[in-house]
């Protein structure tokens, strides 16, 4: 019992120490966070190929770069896409486009096995039509999911 009165003094500690431009600096980054998440997900799912989810769809290659921009670039993208998994995560806990947001982060991952882990977000049927309402919005094909 006394990890309870533990957590009780450090929360009677915290709300002493709330200020109100820390709230509002906390309400601020949430805020940010969110919409820029938004925007994101909004760009992303926009510009990937109609294809992109179909067992087909094959990625344009990078075999004329040097070896170290390549790697560098697979570095970052993982980097990036792990992020954005966390990132994800998190938004399922609190504002923001969760889901979409993993499967951004998995997007850009260079990962074995990603494909079925993408194929399973993305066909779930709101997430679907979500997705193809969206690039109905902006004139592009719905995405092809064989």
């Amino acid at each position: 019992m006394e990890w309870i009165s533990g957590i009780w003094e450090w929360l009677a500690r915290f709300w002493e120490s709330l200020t109100w431009g820390g709230i509002a600096f906390g309400s601020i980054a949430i805020v940010l966070s969110a919409a820029m998440g938004y925007v994101a997900v909004i760009l992303v799912m926009v510009k990937i190929p109609a294809d992109y989810f179909s067992p087909h769809y094959s990625p344009a290659s990078a075999k004329n770069q040097s070896f170290f921009i390549r790697w560098g670039a697979v570095v970052f993208k993982n980097f990036i896409g792990l992020l954005l998994i966390l990132v994800g995560i998190a938004m399922i806990f609190g504002p923001g486009p969760g889901l979409l947001t993993i499967l951004l982060g998995l997007i850009m991952m260079d990962i074995p096995g990603k494909r079925p882990l993408e194929a399973n977000i993305i066909k779930r049927p709101a997430v679907l039509s979500a997705v193809n309402n969206l690039r109905a919005k902006y004139n592009k094909s719905p995405l092809i999911m064989d």
